[in-house]
């Protein structure tokens, strides 16, 4: 996939994020999200945030947090999402044509990371909105290749992925199978959305490695 096609899905992505943000209520801006500890709110600020990381802001934000990467995005999600959530929605929009990448951040990452948080605030509402189906593709080979944060290939290993919806399939063994888009979301981590949306013996044999509430 081109650079120029994954900066207009981007665009696409928080254009429309935003036109949806601008609809929802008071009730589903305070909704959790897919993201673990995060509400609708905090998603919608953290998206409108990348266009305007720069170094000095980044270098500030992690010094907050003590050097941690994981709690200065948790932090600086937690103070964006004080503003009012018009603001937030006129931020996220205003941002949707920037080439902009925060300090540290590659394309293909702020593509994932657009379409992935897009389903932490739909998936919840039970709002319907599909992905671009070129780039989750793209953005699923990307996951699958990658270690950190989500380690797909060795949370995942024994289990064959395969979209239903276009031409992607990774891994050996028992087969997962179900839309590009539920396979973001177990690439992600996020089990608990994605497993009822997949078929084939592969999702009993993710599901038993999930641990359960009490563990």
């Amino acid at each position: 996939m081109r650079d120029a096609a994954k900066w207009q899905v981007i665009a696409d992505e928080r254009a429309g994020l935003a036109d949806l943000l601008a609809t929802l209520t008071a009730d589903q801006w305070a909704h959790p999200s897919l993201c673990e500890g995060w509400t609708v709110r905090e998603v919608a600020a953290h998206l409108g945030l990348g266009p305007r990381m720069g170094p000095g802001k980044t270098a500030l934000a992690l010094a907050r947090a003590r050097g941690s990467f994981d709690r200065m995005v948790r932090d600086t999600a937690l103070r964006e999402a004080a503003r009012p959530a018009g603001e937030l929605v006129a931020l996220l929009r205003s941002g949707a044509g920037s080439r902009h990448l925060a300090p540290g951040q590659r394309l293909d990452h702020a593509l994932l990371d657009v379409l992935v948080h897009g389903q932490d605030i739909t998936v919840p509402l039970g709002i319907p909105r599909p992905v671009p189906l070129e780039a989750a593709r793209h953005s699923a080979g990307v996951l699958w290749r990658m270690g950190f944060p989500f380690h797909a290939r060795r949370r995942l290993h024994g289990v064959r992925l395969t979209a239903t919806d276009t031409s992607w399939t990774a891994g050996e063994g028992a087969e997962a199978a179900g839309p590009i888009a539920a396979l973001l979301l177990l690439l992600t981590g996020r089990h608990t959305a994605a497993l009822p949306r997949l078929d084939g013996p592969g999702t009993a044999v993710v599901a038993a490695r999930v641990p359960s509430p009490l563990s």
